[in-house]
C-alpha cells in the first residue's frame, strides 16, 4: 500500500538529443555496440584527460586510429555531443568561434579542439544513439520496433521519387518505444570495469555518475510535470531508492532494479510534439495572402500553429517549448514575439507559403515542405531540413543538417560545416544575406557570431555523396541578390552583419552600378513630358508581366495585410 510520502516519479525520453543528435545515416561499422563500451575502460586508463570528462585528443585517437573513422566525423559527433550535453554561455561560444577563426594552421585548429572535453559517459550514451539508424528492414518488417521502421520509407510528396526515410522527428512516441527497449544495453554500456559482475551482469553496479549521466537523455518530474528535476535527484529519493536500486552504503545502483524503475516510469514526453498536438494551445497568428477563392476552398484545410509554452515551468524552457506549424499552405506569416522566442519551431507540409519568424530560436525542423521561402531568426542549436523540395532557406544558425531533399537553396550563416546527409539532390549554398533592426541582438543571444561563416564547406556523409557527381553547388553570382526582409522593425542593425563574400559582393556592385548607368540614361534622354509617362506605362507594363511570370506577384500581394500595420507584431 503506498504510504502518504511516496512518490510516483514520471520520466520521459529528451527530444533534443534524437532530433539533433542521432544523425539519420547508417553509422560507421566499427561504431558497434562492444566498440563504444571499450571505449570507457580506455578512457579511464587515460587517466583524467579521459575520465570523468574525455579530452577531444583523446577521442581522436580512438576515433581515427582504432575505430578508422575520418578526423571530420570524430569531430561532427564530438561537437555535436559538446552543444547538446554542455551548457556554454552565448558569450562563450562567440569567443570559441572567433579563437578558430584566428587558426592559421591545421596544427593551430588541433591544438584548440584539444581543450574541448564532453562528460565520458554522456558521450558513450551519444555514440549508441547513433545505432538507432542501423536499418534492418527485415526485423523492421517482422516485429516493428526497429526505429526508423520501413513505414517511414515513403514518398517525398508531389515530388515523384522515392527517398530513404530518416530521422523521424515528429514521433516523440518512438523515442520511448526505444529507451525501453534497449534500456538494458544502455545500462550495460555505463557499468565501469570494477562494478561489472562476470557471474550475474544484471547484479552489477552502476555509479551515482553514470545514473547522471542518463539524465542527457531522460528527465523526470515528482510533481505532473509543474517542475522539473534531474534523475538523479530523484532516483535518490529517500521514498524511490527501495525501487532505483540505489543503496545509501556503496552509494550505487543495482542494475536490474534501475532498469526495471527506469522502463516502468518512463511515459510520453509531456513537452514533446505529440503532447503539443493533443492538449497544445493553438496560436491566432494572422495568416495573409489568400483570395477570396483560395480561403473559400481553403476553409477545411488551413495551417495549424500551436504551443506547449503555457505548461513548461519557465526555468526549463530551453528545448522543451515547442511550436508547430502544420500545412500553412499558401500564406504569408511574419512573426517576432516573446512565444516565438526561444522555441523548439517544427514546420511541417508548409506549401507555397512565406514565413518570416524573426525571433532567436532554440532549434528548427523543417519537414515535407515544398514551394515555400522562410526566413528565420538565429537558431541557437540546430536546423534540420528533411524531405523538402524547390525550399529556400534563410539562416544564421550553429549547426544544419539537411537530407532527402531536392532543388533547395540555403543562405547561410554558420559557425560549423553543413552536413549533407543521404537522398539529396540539387542543393544550392549561398552566403547569408539579409537583415533586420534587431538581428543582430538576437545573434548575441544565441551564441553566433560572424567572425565565421562556413556555409560553403559542407560535410557530405553517406554513401550516396560522390565526387563526380556532388549533390551541391554554391549559388552563380549573377544568380545572387540581397534579400530585402519586407517589414519593418526597430533596432540598431542597418545591414548584413557579416560582409559578403568578396565574388559576391563584386556582382553586387556591378549590378548597382548597371543600375545607375541606367537611370543616368534615362535623365539624360531628354525625353519630352509626355514621352515620360508613355515610357514610364511600359516599364510598368513589363514589370507587372515579370512579376506574374515569377510568380513574385502573389509574394506581393501576401504582404499587403502585414504591411498595413508598418512593424512586426508582438
Amino acid at each position: 500500500m503506498q504510504t502518504k510520502t511516496e512518490v510516483n516519479p514520471s520520466l520521459w525520453v529528451k527530444s533534443e538529443p534524437f532530433s539533433y543528435g542521432a544523425f539519420p545515416i547508417a553509422p560507421h561499422p566499427r561504431l558497434a555496440y562492444n566498440n563504444v563500451k571499450k571505449i570507457v575502460i580506455y578512457a579511464k586508463n587515460k587517466g583524467s584527460s579521459g575520465f570523468p570528462k574525455l579530452n577531444y585528443s583523446v577521442w581522436r585517437h580512438i576515433a581515427c586510429n582504432k575505430l578508422h573513422l575520418s578526423e571530420d566525423l570524430a569531430w561532427m559527433y564530438f561537437s555535436t555531443c559538446h552543444l547538446l550535453s554542455e551548457d556554454l554561455s552565448a558569450i562563450e561560444r562567440v569567443e570559441w568561434d572567433q579563437r578558430f577563426t584566428e587558426c592559421s594552421h591545421q596544427s593551430d585548429v588541433d591544438e584548440l579542439r584539444s581543450q574541448v572535453s564532453v562528460g565520458t559517459l554522456k558521450f558513450i550514451l551519444y555514440l549508441y544513439l547513433q545505432q538507432l539508424h542501423k536499418v534492418s528492414l527485415k526485423a523492421s518488417l517482422v516485429a516493428g520496433d526497429e526505429w526508423p521502421s520501413l513505414k517511414n520509407s515513403q514518398e517525398l510528396e508531389g515530388s515523384g521519387r522515392s527517398t530513404p526515410r530518416g530521422n523521424k522527428t515528429l514521433d516523440d512516441h518512438s523515442h520511448m518505444l526505444f529507451v525501453q527497449h534497449n534500456i538494458q544495453e544502455i545500462l550495460e554500456l555505463l557499468v565501469e570495469p570494477e562494478n561489472y559482475s562476470q557471474t550475474h551482469p544484471t547484479e552489477s553496479a552502476l555509479t551515482t555518475e553514470a545514473v547522471e549521466a542518463i539524465g542527457f537523455l531522460v528527465a523526470g518530474s515528482i510533481d505532473k510535470c509543474r517542475s522539473l528535476i534531474p534523475l538523479l535527484d530523484i532516483a535518490t529519493l529517500q521514498t524511490v531508492q527501495h525501487k532505483s536500486g540505489f543503496s545509501k552504503i556503496t552509494k550505487t545502483f543495482n542494475l536490474r532494479k534501475l532498469s526495471i524503475w527506469l522502463r516502468d516510469c518512463l511515459v510520453q514526453n509531456p513537452f514533446g510534439i505529440s503532447s503539443c498536438i493533443a492538449n497544445g494551445r493553438r496560436l491566432s497568428w494572422p495568416m495573409a495572402g489568400e483570395d477570396k477563392e483560395a480561403m473559400a476552398e481553403s476553409t477545411t484545410k488551413r495551417g495549424k500553429i500551436a504551443t506547449n509554452a503555457h505548461v513548461v515551468p519557465k526555468e526549463h524552457m530551453k528545448g522543451n517549448k515547442i511550436i508547430i506549424m502544420s500545412q500553412v499552405s499558401k500564406q504569408t506569416i511574419a512573426r517576432s514575439s516573446g512565444t516565438l522566442e526561444g522555441s523548439s519551431v517544427k514546420i511541417h507540409r508548409s506549401h507555397y507559403s512565406f514565413l518570416y519568424l524573426l525571433s532567436p530560436l532554440r532549434s528548427v525542423t523543417i519537414e515535407k515542405c515544398r514551394n515555400s521561402t522562410i526566413v528565420l531568426g538565429p537558431v541557437e542549436v540546430a536546423l534540420y531540413i528533411s524531405h523538402c523540395e524547390n525550399l529556400t532557406v534563410i539562416s544564421a544558425a550553429r549547426n544544419v543538417m539537411i537530407c532527402g531533399s531536392t532543388s533547395c537553396t540555403l543562405h547561410l550563416l554558420t559557425p560549423n560545416r553543413p552536413v549533407l546527409l543521404g537522398g539529396n539532390e540539387t542543393l544550392t549554398l549561398a552566403p547569408y544575406h539579409t537583415f533586420y533592426g534587431t538581428l543582430e541582438e538576437q545573434m548575441a543571444k544565441s551564441g553566433i557570431g560572424v567572425s565565421r561563416n562556413l556555409w560553403d564547406q559542407p560535410l557530405c556523409i553517406g554513401p550516396d555523396h560522390k565526387d563526380t557527381a556532388p549533390v551541391w553547388e554554391t549559388l552563380p553570382t549573377q544568380d545572387f541578390f540581397t534579400f530585402n526582409v519586407p517589414f519593418e522593425i526597430v533596432g540598431k542593425t542597418r545591414s548584413i552583419p557579416m560582409p559578403l563574400p568578396p565574388k559576391y559582393q563584386k556582382a553586387i556592385s556591378q549590378r548597382q552600378k548597371q543600375i545607375d548607368s541606367w537611370q543616368k540614361t534615362v535623365k539624360e534622354s531628354g525625353l519630352a513630358k509626355e514621352q515620360r509617362r508613355e515610357f514610364q506605362k511600359l516599364v510598368e507594363s513589363r514589370f507587372h508581366v515579370w512579376l506574374s511570370e515569377t510568380g513574385h506577384k502573389r509574394e506581393l500581394d501576401s504582404l499587403v495585410v502585414p504591411l498595413q500595420n508598418q512593424t512586426l507584431k508582438k
